[in-house]
Formats: structure tokens, sequence, C-alpha cells
């Protein structure tokens, strides 16, 4: 299979509660609601692209635990070619624990299992996935050497390299930047990256032009309800975004960033594949859990 998008990237077992509130440091609060759900930012991508119309394969590591044979099949149930998912013997799959609250706000803890041993290495022995590629998309849900190991070849290679730098505990090492085509932060993340408190569109702004100077090629400052910002080195552009009643806002981001590529490698122009994204993440705000929140091309088509 010749894939249009590669995702190297992260695969977690989701496990995920509902409560009314997210509990207080060294509190024990009453739940609503449990259920396990495949996630991980890699996977969730690849997902997205694959639902929204577009070829991809994910490269990345499961553990060898009932968790890894139910992350692969969910992929594959998907049409996402998964040659490139290799199992780890004596390691755990990643996992995810995902409090949401009534407000549908949530917060995360992360461990790590089989993404942490995805090496550059490990990459490398599909190569020829990347070559065949139209877009690679990374997160940071695996060592920072491989991300930036599959960002230097995807420039090598002349690919379209997309940079979605979540979870970003901090800025990103310089020489990372002039590899990448989309840098893709939320709010969080843009301050993180840049130091710069992103509130609103001006600020996003300024933390865009920001990561240009670093070399970013375009920003893409994603912002809630408050829609995207593209900025580039010739100006900036708001798309607001459509209005919707969130439910969970698990894997919106993930769904942005595989609209957006199935997006671009079916043709469409770059603002168009930034509208189309925003379209399939509005979708996904209302439904609950991360890869079932993913919608299909056919209920984004008026």
């Amino acid at each position: 299979m010749s894939a249009k998008v590669v995702v190297v990237g992260s695969l977690n077992m989701d496990l995920v509660a509902r409560a009314q509130r997210l509990p207080r440091p060294g509190e024990t609060l009453a739940g609503e609601q449990f259920f396990t759900v495949p996630g991980g930012k890699g996977a969730n991508q690849a997902v997205a692209v694959a639902r929204l119309g577009a070829s991809v394969a994910m490269v990345g590591n499961v553990g060898d635990d009932a968790y890894g044979q139910q992350l692969r099949q969910a992929l594959q149930a998907e049409g996402v070619e998964c040659q490139a998912v290799s199992v780890c013997p004596g390691s755990s799959s990643g996992v995810a624990l995902i409090t949401v609250d009534a407000a549908s706000q949530n917060c995360i803890v992360i461990i790590p299992g089989g993404n942490g041993l995805l090496t550059p290495a490990s990459v490398q022995r599909f190569d020829a996935l990347l070559q065949a590629a139209e877009v690679i998309i990374c997160q940071l849900e695996v060592p920072a050497e491989t991300v930036a190991w599959t960002l230097a070849r995807g420039r090598e290679l002349g690919k379209q390299v997309i940079l979605n730098p979540a979870p970003a505990t901090g800025p990103l090492p310089p020489d990372w930047f002039a590899n990448i085509d989309y840098l893709t932060p939320n709010e969080s993340e843009a301050r993180a990256l840049t130091g710069e408190p992103v509130t609103d569109l001006d600020s996003a702004r300024r933390a865009g032009e920001r990561l240009l100077h670093m070399g970013a090629g375009k920003v893409i400052v994603t912002l809630g309800a408050q829609g995207a910002l593209l900025v580039e080195r010739d100006g900036s552009r708001h798309f607001p975004a459509p209005h919707v009643r969130p439910l969970d806002t698990t894997a919106a981001g993930d769904t942005f960033i595989g609209g957006f590529a199935a997006a671009l490698v079916q043709g469409q122009t770059q603002d168009q594949a930034i509208a189309f994204g925003q379209r399939a993440a509005a979708l996904s705000v209302t439904r609950a859990g991360a890869q079932p929140s993913i919608p299909y091309l056919a209920q984004l088509i008026p």
C-alpha cells in the first residue's frame, strides 16, 4: 500500500472517567461513567485521516498485551496501514488516564509504554513508507530524538511535514524548526513554545510570529471555540470555528490535524484544508471519547 499520509507517533488505550468536575489534589471524587477506548495522538490522527478520505499508514509501537492487540485491530478496522506498528516484547502498551468534567474539559496522565521505545531506527526500518508519502505528521508523545529524525527525514525527502507539538512542556529544539512546514499548537502549547500567553487573536498572532521567527514554515494556532489563526510570512488569517454545543473535547485537535492533512493530499487548497479540519473537529466535540468521536467524510458532506 502506498499511503499519501504517514503518521509517526503514539498509540494509547484511553481509560476515561466522567465526573461533574475534575478532582482537587488529594481528593477522591465520585465519578459517573467509565469506558476504555483506543487513543493516542498519533493513532487518533491516523484514524482521522482515514475516516476523512485519505490513505494513511501508522508508524509506532504497542506492547505485547491485550491493549496492544486491540489498538492495532482498531486501526486496521479503519483502513489504516499497520505494517509499521510494531510489538515490543516485555513492554506494556501506552495508556492515557483521562478525566472529563461536566463542562467538557479534561485532564490527562499518560504512561508511555511501547511509545517510549520508538527509536529513530524503528522509523528508519519503514523508510519506504516515508518515501511514498506526500504528508508526514509527528507529535510529541514519542521520544524527542525520534521526532527530530523524522522531521529531518521528511525535509530531506521533500515532503510536507506537520508537527503537532502536543503535549508541549517547553520550547522546541532550535534545529527542528527548519524541517517543519506546518506547526500546529493550541493556546497552551503556543505559550509553552514561546512564553507568550495566548488568550485571544492578538496574542495568538504574536506567538505565531515568534514561531515563524524561530524558523517554522507556517503556524496554525488552534483556539477552540475562537477558531484557528494561520500565521505566515506575509500576514495572518483568522478562520472562525463552527458553532456547536461541546460534549467532550478529547481528540478535537487530532481530528483537526487529520482533516487538514487529508484535505491537503486530496488536492484542496491550504485555506480549504484548514476550514475542512475545523468542520471535522467541531463535529467531534459533540461526541464522547477519542477515536469514537472522529467523524467520517460522509458526515461532513452538506
